[in-house]
């Protein structure tokens, strides 16, 4: 059973011996969870009795050893639930015994359906209590979450770790843009929860209303659902724009909150608390040495009715340094989550990630929403970008973007407001490849 940790004083940090503990202490930690955790899986949950025949917990003694295991991938789990609909086989637990239901996004394929037990409902909640205490978010806070409440599970568990610190909780669902900013300032909100294109979003409205969000109670905003809080020019404008601070938060619907940003905005740590995070080569599956990036591959360690065993996110991530001037040691990540694996371009020899034209648009003035669309010029990739700026400020954005990456980007100049704004995840790159090589075929 998932025993609650708890309360939290010493400085609001949750499992606080852990988090300044040495790596040989937080490893003992893991594992024993991990060991505990998967006699209970092993037990009765189908999906992992096939996948782990013949395993023997008590033989994961170190890392070594739960490298032997087998990754888990997104796929394997939507193709259980089609062969076993509608939940498929990855449940501890007989159907009862579930309490909630959400699903994921759908951004890159099919969603997927994953149910969560009333243990692993309060789990999630403990998770975002550590993202809301180390961006200094507590009882005296009114938090507003900026988002329509749907069957995806992040906000939902937004609002359980509010609860749980004690704070006000003010949700935004069912309201337009304008309402949600007449909402936060009605009611003095502290703290603002949306994705970082939402919050950019708002603050084009506000300056359409006439509204001086900036001198709001607003102090902190918390971000989630895509690369944005960790870009730092994009999070300077958030900053900036709304004259609070902002913090990245990293979760997946199948894994868990996993991420945060403590109050010196450094790095994102993982909660390694309540997950085992890797950092691997994609190729050669090797760990990487600090300062490298690699695939992070994540074992969740409380959420025994739907686990998650050593599950590949094909999200590319910075291995960062091992201390904090916050004094955690927790795994850090340099600039959050980087982009997906497979979301990388080679442009003419050159590797891009959508994150990276991101950084350089969001510093330049002028610049509001932008669109990528990947082209095929032969047998090469080729990207052209539609920006939302002035036709005088096109050039210097292709300045910047060839100083930056090294290459010359075509930019077209399209009015502001033409392009599509996002309250989920942002979905501003659109390939063009496929259709390109359908068209050639035909």
């Amino acid at each position: 059973m998932y025993t609650r940790p708890p309360a939290t004083t010493n400085n609001g940090l949750i499992h606080p011996s852990l988090q300044r503990a040495s790596r040989e202490q937080i490893a003992t930690y893991q594992l024993n969870r991990l060991r505990t955790g998967l006699r209970r899986v092993l037990e009765s949950n189908r999906f992992y009795q096939q996948k782990l025949s013949g395993m023997d917990p008590r033989d994961l003694t170190g890392y070594d050893a739960l490298r032997q295991l087998p990754f888990t991938t997104k796929d394997e789990l939507i193709a259980d639930q089609r062969d076993h609909p509608p939940y498929g086989d990855n449940l501890t637990y007989p159907l009862s015994r579930y309490v909630r239901l959400h699903q994921t996004s759908g951004t890159t394929g099919q969603p997927l359906k994953i149910l969560d037990t009333a243990e692993s409902w309060d789990w999630w909640a403990d998770c975002w209590t550590t993202i809301y205490h180390a961006a200094g978010v507590g009882a005296d806070d009114v938090v507003f979450l900026a988002f329509s409440f749907g069957p995806f599970i992040g906000f939902w568990s937004a609002y359980e770790g509010a609860k749980r610190i004690g704070a006000l909780v003010v949700p935004g669902g069912g309201q337009t843009s304008v309402q949600r900013l007449q909402t936060i300032l009605a009611t003095n909100a502290t703290t603002l929860v949306c994705t970082p294109t939402y919050a950019l979003h708002l603050l084009e409205v506000a300056r359409a209303e006439g509204i001086d969000i900036a001198s709001s109670a607003v102090r902190v905003t918390i971000h989630a659902g895509e690369p944005g809080a960790s870009i730092p020019s994009t999070r300077r404008r958030i900053e900036d724009g709304w004259g609070a601070r902002a913090y990245d938060h990293l979760g997946m619907t199948e894994m868990g909150a996993y991420g945060f940003t403590c109050l010196h905005q450094d790095a994102v740590h993982v909660n390694e608390a309540e997950f085992i995070a890797e950092i691997l080569d994609p190729i050669t599956g090797e760990p990487v040495a600090e300062g490298e990036r690699g695939e992070l591959v994540l074992t969740n360690l409380g959420r025994w009715g739907t686990p998650a065993i050593r599950y590949r996110t094909h999200d590319l991530v910075q291995r960062g340094p091992a201390t904090c001037p916050c004094g955690r040691t927790y795994l850090t990540l340099t600039g959050g989550v980087l982009g997906r694996v497979d979301d990388m371009l080679i442009v003419r020899g050159v590797n891009i990630y959508p994150s990276s034209i991101e950084d350089v648009l969001r510093a330049i003035p002028g610049v509001e929403e932008f669109r990528i669309t990947v082209l095929k010029a032969g047998e090469l990739d080729e990207i052209e970008l539609d920006v939302e700026c002035a036709e005088s400020v096109a050039p210097e954005v292709e300045m910047r973007l060839r100083q930056a990456l090294g290459l010359r980007v075509p930019v077209r100049a399209v009015p502001a407001g033409s392009l599509p704004r996002f309250e989920l995840k942002a979905r501003r790159v659109v390939d063009r490849r496929k259709d390109d090589k359908e068209d050639r075929v035909g």
